[in-house]
């Protein structure tokens, strides 16, 4: 049985990724990048369905694990009754070939460790030929995946698993080295695993050292900072949404879902968490995979992409897997990606006059895309859509949907004025103002004292707290007031929020989940500009305080639980870490620059 997701830590290589678990097992891991056939799979099924388990064989008195400083190399302390030892993971930067690293390191007395090997290709499907090529060297074949181990001792199979026993006493190193490679290829050259830590460790930290102090908050925001470079594909620059798929957002539930994709939606929040942080390189990067993806006619510009910019990414249903403590069903590709929805215009107009706005050096294609999207977009921001939460119910008249069309037209008038061009500023701030006129008609409840989740609805949907962090209204507007107020009065569970209320509307799926991460940090955001930094601070301290040991956080949380829930680690949840973090630390952070009309 998998561990609680809580359990998990982050290894990677920036173009794939690996979860290890407390007990130093991977139980995660797709090869040769984010989104292709997992290779260890047991997260969603069974340890017959993939793993790599290097763990003491005496019973565990107590373990203790953390990054080294500044990095992703994790360090996994294990006590037992006859001594201390440590497992240390990473995954080097890539040399042609994408490798990981665990070296056993005996600390004091000695200790017995179980090495046990479970290869599967294709989602835990495909048992591999394995071949003993040479002395402590065993080769995995299926189709065209290969795995190569260098190992200390001689693995021996048993039932289709690969197994060693070995003691380390203090001082002792043993270190294994996990290869991919094309299996018509020959087999690559071995790393040397102590030089390949020292260059881990030199990457990581060189990396996260150009980070500025950001207060109280400069560990989380580093930790955070490592969490998104780690998800980005840095062959394109690309960033997935999360490196696993169907953890599910209700234990035993149908919300699970593939987010090892790229969403247009993190376009602003990651260009300006970047940004903010002086990481420019990053950010032209992400900018970079952002214009080749919706390159096209803006019909056929999707929500999201694979990390090369992949446009078909369909969605099918691995049966051979019993899901995350029974979670099913567990789903690959992802069917939202053919949805229509009108937000992302909004979120690529911001993202691009943000990037302008910092700095970064004019996009050649940015005006002449401009000159594309808005008049499709004149034509189509009437039309229902699926909203935010990419629903499968049916399509609606989301706010949260026409408010972002608004800030496209906002937006592009904005830099049209900057540059002079007179007729287009009128054009586009002449639609702005219908939009406007239209949502505060059509979404605003007055019995409730809120705006609502779509026209003529009575829902509420804590998306509609986007409202003063784009600019739509200012934040000491009657109607924003109150409607922050509604939303935490009936959004509000144990202290975090949740997106909308699960049972009172059909989103085409069962009712059920935890409180989405993001919504909570978007509510701490909308207080700092509401003012009440104390409330704000309060919740944020209460969303850190969520963070695993080791500094991650999920999708969601179920606080009734007290566990994490959906896929993991999440960029939107560490992206909300970091820009709520330069919110409260500075007068004036992401927030407020977003909704800055200047």
């Amino acid at each position: 049985m998998a561990a609680r997701i809580e359990d998990y830590a982050l290894i990677g290589d920036c173009e794939t990724a690996a979860l290890v678990s407390k007990m130093g097992s991977i139980d995660w891991l797709c090869l040769p990048r984010f989104d292709a056939p997992a290779c260890f799979a047991s997260l969603l099924g069974t340890e017959e369905n993939g793993l790599w388990s290097i763990a003491p064989s005496q019973p565990v008195t107590g373990v203790g694990r953390a990054y080294i400083e500044d990095t992703l190399v994790l360090e996994t302390e294990f006590s037992v009754g006859t001594g201390k030892a440590a497992v240390i993971d990473f995954m080097p930067p890539r040399d042609g070939t994408s490798n990981i690293v665990r070296i056993i390191e005996g600390r004091s007395g000695s200790v017995e460790f179980e090495v046990d090997l479970v290869i599967r290709f294709d989602y835990g499907r495909s048992v591999p030929w394995v071949s003993h090529v040479a002395t402590g060297r065993l080769t995995a074949v299926a189709g065209p995946h290969r795995l190569t181990l260098e190992s200390p001792v001689e693995l021996k199979g048993e039932d289709f698993h690969s197994k060693a026993t070995v003691t380390v006493s203090e001082g002792q190193r043993l270190a294994f080295t996990l290869t991919h490679s094309a299996s018509h290829e020959p087999v690559p050259v071995a790393r040397d695993p102590e030089a390949a830590l020292q260059q881990t460790v030199f990457f990581w930290q060189d990396f996260v050292g150009r980070c500025p102090p950001v207060n109280s908050y400069s560990a989380i925001v580093k930790r955070s900072l490592i969490t998104l470079k780690a998800m980005t594909y840095m062959p394109t620059g690309g960033i997935v949404a999360a490196v696993t798929t169907s953890l599910p957002e209700k234990i035993g539930g149908p919300r699970n879902w593939d987010y090892r994709y790229c969403w247009l939606r993190d376009a602003t929040m990651t260009l300006m968490a970047f940004m903010n942080l002086g990481y420019f390189d990053e950010a032209t990067a992400w900018r970079e995979w952002l214009m080749r993806a919706i390159a096209g006619t803006p019909e056929q510009m999707q929500i999201m992409y694979g990390v090369g910019g992949e446009r078909s990414l369909p969605e099918f249903e691995l049966d051979w897997l019993g899901g995350y403590e029974g979670s099913l069903p567990v789903r690959i590709g992802n069917a939202a990606a053919d949805q229509f929805q009108l937000d992302v215009y909004g979120e690529v107009a911001d993202a691009l006059a943000q990037a302008r706005k910092h700095g970064l050096p004019a996009h050649p294609r940015t005006d002449s895309m401009a000159r594309v999207l808005l008049p499709f977009l004149e034509k189509s921001w009437r039309e229902p859509d699926e909203g935010i939460w990419e629903v499968r119910g049916g399509r609606d008249h989301f706010t949260h949907s026409k408010v972002m069309a608004w800030v496209a037209f906002d937006r592009t008038a904005r830099l049209a004025e900057d540059s002079d061009d007179t007729g287009a500023a009128l054009r586009w701030r002449a639609v702005a103002d219908e939009i406007h006129a239209d949502v505060c008609r059509k979404a605003y409840n007055e019995e409730l004292g809120s705006f609502v989740q779509s026209y003529g609805s009575k829902v509420l949907d804590a998306s509609l707290l986007q409202l003063p962090l784009v600019g739509f209204l200012p934040p000491d507007d009657r109607r924003v007031i109150s409607t922050v107020e509604a939303i935490e009065r009936r959004l509000m569970r144990d202290g975090l929020l949740l997106r909308y209320e699960t049972e009172v509307i059909d989103d085409g799926l069962p009712s059920g989940e935890g409180a989405f991460l993001i919504c909570s940090f978007w509510l701490c955001d909308a207080l700092v500009l509401l003012g009440r930094h104390a409330d704000a601070k309060r919740l944020y301290d209460r969303l850190c305080d969520l963070c695993n040991d080791v500094g991650l956080l999920s999708e969601e949380y179920d606080p009734v639980a007290g566990r994490m829930l959906g896929n993991f680690p999440q960029a939107f949840s560490h992206l909300g870490l970091i820009a709520t973090a330069l919110n409260l630390a500075r007068l004036e952070g992401p927030a407020g620059e977003r909704s800055d009309k200047n």
